[in-house]
């Protein structure tokens, strides 16, 4: 009987922690926190239908929350094996770099604009930000190192789809 009881406890033990484990949130669970930065058209119709219209998935990463207080037009997506998030920004301003003769990438008739993180440079292993320059709002979709060409496809198509294509507005030269 003794043993019996043992078991039992035992075993209501390991159930307890098996469940405690499996209860545990996925990366893509914990909220990502997002540096509010100037986005004057975050609040805007053309962000709130772009919001509406955003994926559960961007290829390998999972739609995560974002964490309070969370910044207007702004959305989040982490990969299950890493922690680094994809971050878009809808309504945000023009970027600086983005001056006339400046290169651009299409990508599903979407032109977009890149602008590498200031701390690592081009150099292999730095985040980049994307902008979309050729729709109402300026759109900044930031990927970490190895995300591959998934999540600006995928947001290119939404952004296709929910905002009206305009001629791009570059900065002046000098």
């Amino acid at each position: 009987m003794l043993i019996a009881a043992i078991v039992l406890a035992v075993g209501a033990a390991i159930g307890v922690i098996v469940a405690a484990m499996l209860r545990q949130p996925t990366p893509a669970d914990a909220p990502v926190a997002i540096v509010a930065i100037p986005a004057p058209a975050a609040d805007g119709p053309e962000c709130a239908k772009l919001s509406a219209a955003l994926p559960q998935r961007l290829g390998d990463f999972e739609r995560a929350p974002v964490a309070e207080p969370a910044p207007a037009g702004t959305a989040a997506w982490r990969a299950s094996t890493d922690g680094e998030p994809v971050i878009l920004r809808c309504g945000v301003d023009r970027p600086l770099e983005f001056v006339a003769g400046s290169p651009l990438q299409a990508v599903d008739d979407v032109a977009w604009f890149r602008v590498a993180d200031p701390a690592t440079g081009d150099r292999p292993g730095g985040r980049t930000t994307w902008f979309v320059v050729d729709r109402p709002v300026y759109v900044a979709l930031t990927l970490p190192p190895g995300s591959g060409p998934t999540p600006i496809q995928e947001i290119s198509r939404v952004v296709a789809e929910s905002l009206p294509a305009k001629d791009v507005d570059p900065a002046p030269i000098g």
